[in-house]
């Protein structure tokens, strides 16, 4: 197993409720012989979400690909985990000339018939600018395609947020979803009110609107009108805990923080099979995990639009994107593994 490091820099930073991202750094790995089609993975630690760069590292040195005992622990290291997974995941598809996505559909939801969809459903992501700006964003994202926009709140104040949701829900056709993200930004009383100004407003869900620790507090704002999405929780807490605790209406998967592909489209099925609707996002990953997330999305039947279209996210990336972001979807690679013989040129 061939192990590469990557350092890319953002288009411009970003601000998170962990701090303002800046770079993204990696790792690729890679697995390599004579008697299979090689296969690829990704690990793009970000700390909050998964472990840090230099534990990342450690992992993946200790790995040793004959021996899955050696295999990085998702609950410890996911994004080590992730791109030891992805890279068998590849292998194996481009061996017997499967995409991704049949895979894992086929291996998490017990489905080998159902074929799945040459593209899946995206959100455009508004940032939290003032009302004119925000207003902007999200008719310039209706113009390229998009018919769900996600917007960030939580950084100004909740009457500030209110004002900017009315003008873009007054500014959009009531088709258009509209989806708000609050970074566990918020109390429960604050978070109360948001809910309830929101509901008239058609809002689809409210994404982490109290702190990730919180789980129960999120449980009781269910049912207020506005579906409740978390993110960050899962960060903290597995996802059957949060299954288990009737917290959410939606879960956001991110693969990277899950600790592979294959678990997180196991998780999406046990989110389905709980009543819960799973959406898959990035951690602004590269295009090796970018393109499986992708596949991630589409191994899912009937997907809500996902977060996916976070490439432009970086000033450059490794290689060419083979996943097209077009009228408010992302095509889904069609050859074997990730996207065929399309990041060979990404081997050591």
């Amino acid at each position: 197993m061939w192990i590469e490091s990557f350092s890319l820099a953002l288009a411009s930073p970003l601000s998170t409720a962990r701090g303002e991202i800046t770079e993204r750094r990696g790792f690729l790995v890679g697995v390599d012989d004579t008697a299979a089609p090689p296969g690829i993975g990704e690990a793009s630690p970000l700390p909050g979400w998964t472990e840090s760069v230099e534990a990342c590292q450690t992992a993946l040195d200790a790995t040793d690909p004959e021996s899955t005992e050696t295999f990085p622990d998702p609950s410890m290291t996911p994004a080590a985990a992730h791109a030891v997974e992805l890279a068998g995941l590849d292998r194996r598809g481009r061996n017997d000339s499967t995409p991704l996505a049949t895979t894992l559909r086929q291996d998490a939801f017990d489905d080998a018939d159902a074929a799945v969809p040459q593209q899946v459903p995206v959100n455009a992501t508004i940032g939290d600018a003032d009302i004119d700006a925000t207003v902007a964003a999200a008719e310039s994202a209706l113009a390229d395609g998009y018919d769900c926009l996600k917007l960030k709140a939580g950084s100004q104040s909740l009457e500030a947020d209110l004002q900017r949701v009315r003008a873009v829900r007054e500014a959009v056709d009531d088709a258009v979803a509209l989806r708000i993200d609050a970074n566990g930004a918020w109390d429960v009383p604050t978070a109360e009110d948001a809910l309830d100004e929101f509901a008239a407003l058609d809002v689809a869900y409210v994404e982490q609107p109290l702190p990730a620790s919180n789980i129960a507090g999120h449980r009781e704002l269910r049912g207020r009108g506005v579906d409740i999405a978390l993110d960050e929780s899962l960060s903290s807490a597995s996802i059957s805990a949060v299954l288990d605790a009737d917290a959410a209406d939606v879960v956001i998967l991110k693969p990277m923080a899950l600790g592979g592909p294959l678990r997180a489209t196991q998780a999406a099925a046990r989110a389905r099979e709980a009543g819960v609707e799973p959406v898959v996002t990035t951690t602004i990953d590269a295009v090796v995990a970018r393109t499986a997330a992708v596949h991630v999305a589409a191994a899912v039947p009937e997907i809500a639009p996902c977060g996916l279209a976070t490439g432009s996210l970086l000033a450059d990336d490794l290689a060419a994107d083979p996943v097209r972001i077009s009228e408010g979807t992302a095509s889904v690679p069609t050859g074997g593994g990730l996207c065929g013989s399309g990041f060979d040129s990404l081997r050591r």
